[in-house]
């Protein structure tokens, strides 16, 4: 649908005699900002969500993609020399960048939201944890495999690939559920605005018969419908996208909580998107209006 510049700048212009025709207020006016602005208001939580896990799969997949974990477990006595030979096998393996053996107060940490602060890691048979950081092109893992397998009995090599995979599919899922959710609030607006028009229409039935008697055309009375309801829903979905970008910026950041959700929000440039919602809610109430003063007019004796 192609629109030229006379028709944008009439639309916004606008004519007095023909805005007479809607009528400023009542149910359909509170109707159409209440429906834009709240609209608006959870599209940028839903857009928010959309960039945050696109970011978190990222970051997951990046992670994890580039390290691997070795545990050794070896009787009593046996542990510094395995893990010695260990690290003689990974250091010499084409693929792995470094390898080394994590301390005791290392593995303490790992273990402490489970177990406490005051857990006595050196007492307890507790495997001894190697972090392996890959080359760009990786490593044989089949291969490195079977050499542990030969020299180092005790160990058990985990390149994170089960853990990989399920984090960034569901960090991928959440990325398509957000998409989808700004499709059905589109829908939504559609809708509750196409229902808000056909009422406006047909409780103007007798003014728009004398339009047409005194000669207007269906377009200028159509115009008059479609400007007035593509501006509510302009003011409605930028205040809604107002609240909810400020509702989104107190959010926690990622380096306060540290947790799942602490990173929802808008970073960089990404803080231009939730602009483009009111714009999206004008377009998609200047469609509506436009085809519902069409289909309603066409239908009026």
């Amino acid at each position: 649908m192609k629109l030229d510049l006379e028709r944008l700048r009439g639309l916004l212009a606008g004519d007095a005699g023909a805005d007479r025709v809607v009528p400023p207020t009542g149910f359909t006016a509170w109707l159409t900002l209440f429906a834009a602005g709240a609209m608006a208001f959870l599209a940028v939580f839903a857009l928010a969500l959309s960039l945050a896990t696109a970011r978190l799969a990222d970051r997951w997949g990046d992670a994890l993609a580039r390290s691997s974990t070795l545990r050794i477990s070896a009787p009593e006595g046996q542990m510094a020399a395995q893990t010695e030979a260990a690290l003689k096998v990974l250091n010499t393996t084409e693929g792995i960048a470094s390898a080394r053996a994590l301390s005791a107060e290392e593995q303490r940490a790992l273990l402490e939201p489970w177990f406490g602060p005051d857990l006595p890691v050196e007492t307890l048979p507790i495997p001894q944890l190697v972090e392996i950081i890959e080359e760009a092109d990786g490593y044989d893992a089949a291969g490195l495999r079977l050499r542990l397998a030969a020299e180092v009995p005790g160990a058990v090599l985990d390149d994170h690939t089960r853990w990989r995979a399920p984090l960034v599919r569901a960090a991928s899922r959440l990325r398509f559920m957000g998409w989808v959710s700004l499709l059905l609030i589109a829908g939504t607006v559609a809708a509750m605005i196409t229902l808000a028009a056909n009422a406006a229409l047909a409780a103007n039935a007798q003014v728009i018969g004398v339009l047409r008697l005194v000669g207007a055309r269906d377009g200028y009375i159509a115009q008059a419908f479609v400007r007035r309801f593509t501006l509510r829903s302009l003011g409605g979905a930028a205040v809604g996208m107002v609240l909810g970008t400020v509702a989104v910026a107190f959010l926690p950041r990622t380096e306060v909580g540290g947790g799942f959700l602490t990173g929802l929000g808008f970073q960089g440039w990404h803080w231009l998107w939730p602009l483009t919602i009111p714009l999206l809610s004008g377009l998609v109430a200047f469609l509506a209006t436009r085809a519902a003063a069409a289909r309603t007019l066409r239908d009026m004796p």
